[in-house]
């Protein structure tokens, strides 16, 4: 592979790093270590995971197309660095996707997965966030249980109409086979073939 399509874009490596100077110095944490740049697929610093994946790889791992990736992509859930023509995800993408996924999982739209993940990586004051993601929970735990009231109440009718049906089979006098009349005879003049 061309030296050109292993390294990572420049402008996106020194924004991952700037981000994890700012997150850690906000939660006075020790600070992250920058990501090393790596061939997609290849493990990281100590072997534990990739520091960067292609497009294919996240496809597989999640189980969705790359055509969804890049749709996720289209609507600013990932911003993978490019090298070259290649999509280059990093550890920061595939968080961001995984989280995706789980929102969809959740019912969530994708307008408000983007901002949950976005404020996530805000370095805001983390009880704000919790209480916005609380309060996003709450409204679609009242959307389901509502969904889950009108099928229940659709259960029971179709369980009513199932017994009516098996009652009045059960009360029914059996029903004969009806047989197909025997065709009628063709006509002598379209029997005649000249």
């Amino acid at each position: 592979m061309p030296a050109a399509l292993r390294t990572p874009d420049t402008r996106a490596a020194n924004h991952a790093a700037t981000h994890a100077a700012t997150h850690a110095a906000t939660h006075a944490a020790t600070p992250a270590p920058t990501p090393t740049a790596c061939p997609p697929g290849t493990p990281g610093p100590g072997g534990t995971a990739p520091a960067s994946y292609t497009i294919t790889e996240l496809a597989a791992e999640f189980d969705i197309t790359p055509r969804a990736i890049r749709f996720y992509e289209d609507m600013g859930l990932l911003t993978p660095a490019r090298a070259g023509r290649n999509r280059v995800y990093t550890q920061r993408d595939r968080t961001r996707l995984k989280l995706t996924l789980r929102g969809k999982r959740l019912g969530l739209s994708l307008l408000e997965i983007k901002q949950l993940v976005d404020m996530y990586e805000s370095p805001s004051d983390t009880a704000q966030q919790l209480q916005a993601f609380l309060a996003v929970l709450a409204q679609h735990r009242v959307l389901l249980e509502q969904q889950r009231e009108d099928l229940d109440i659709t259960l029971t009718e179709i369980a009513q109409h199932e017994a009516r049906c098996r009652s009045l089979l059960a009360g029914a006098p059996p029903v004969a086979p009806r047989c197909l009349p025997a065709p009628a005879p063709a006509p002598a003049a379209a029997r005649r073939v000249r």
